[in-house]
């Protein structure tokens, strides 16, 4: 992954540390690490942003200040301010989910505007951008803060992003159909003597059922031997008490 390929999160004019802290958190959770900052209200550092990060400390640590829009995004060729309104200017509106693809499309960085908690991105700072990303939410409650709004763009760009864990205990592969087979017969022929298959005009429909049942987990080879350890000691108590 290139560094262009990781888009510039860009806080204009933010008022409290807590929020850019949360902003952050965000930012890493989706593996973004890019953070600048624009004339933030009470300053930088902000010593309340900190705790408000839960650990997203490297995205603090790495912010950049600036005085105005235009300077933050002055080596980015694409540029997305976010806001619910076009506020009189006219340009293309996507949402979170389209700019994302066109960011992972473009060669260039990418930057993307989030304005002040109250008040969003005022008209001038909207102009800087070539696109604007717009959120479907209730338009009788369009209230979003910043950290999820933050959270809402950059999720959709992870989404090209390999960041998914992987499983603690690796998922084997299917066990090869003869091994299954086996089992199935195992369980036939217990059946078979436990006189399971009754009446008789049903047993090939009943056992077509078990066969459909049996193969649709994808059994590996170390389930089918613990199945089948286990319907041998059934048919062993069962022969006992026999």
């Amino acid at each position: 992954m290139t560094a262009a390929a990781d888009p510039v999160i860009i806080l204009v004019r933010p008022q409290l540390g807590e929020n850019i802290g949360k902003a952050a958190r965000a930012m890493l959770n989706f593996g973004l690490t890019d953070l600048r900052l624009v004339s933030p209200r009470d300053g930088w550092p902000n010593p309340m942003a900190g705790p408000a990060a839960s650990g997203a400390d490297v995205v603090l640590e790495r912010a950049q200040l600036f005085d105005s829009v235009a300077d933050a995004v002055a080596d980015c060729a694409h540029v997305f301010a976010t806001t619910v309104r076009k506020r009189g200017v006219t340009k293309p509106v996507v949402t979170p989910e389209i700019a994302a693809r066109d960011i992972h499309a473009a060669a260039e960085r990418s930057a993307i505007l989030f304005g002040p908690e109250r008040s969003g991105l005022e008209t001038d700072d909207v102009a800087l951008a070539r696109t604007i990303i717009t959120v479907p939410i209730n338009p009788a409650f369009g209230s979003l803060n910043l950290a999820q709004a933050v959270i809402l763009v950059a999720y959709e760009w992870s989404k090209g992003q390999a960041l998914a864990q992987p499983s603690i205990n690796p998922i084997a592969p299917p066990a090869p159909h003869e091994e299954l087979e086996g089992m199935i017969q195992q369980l036939d022929a217990m059946l078979e003597r436990a006189n399971f298959y009754f009446p008789p005009e049903r047993v090939v429909t009943t056992r077509r059922t078990l066969r459909t049942l049996l193969t649709k987990p994808g059994w590996s080879t170390q389930e089918v031997r613990t199945m089948r350890g286990v319907l041998s000691a059934l048919d062993g108590a069962k022969a006992r008490r026999g």
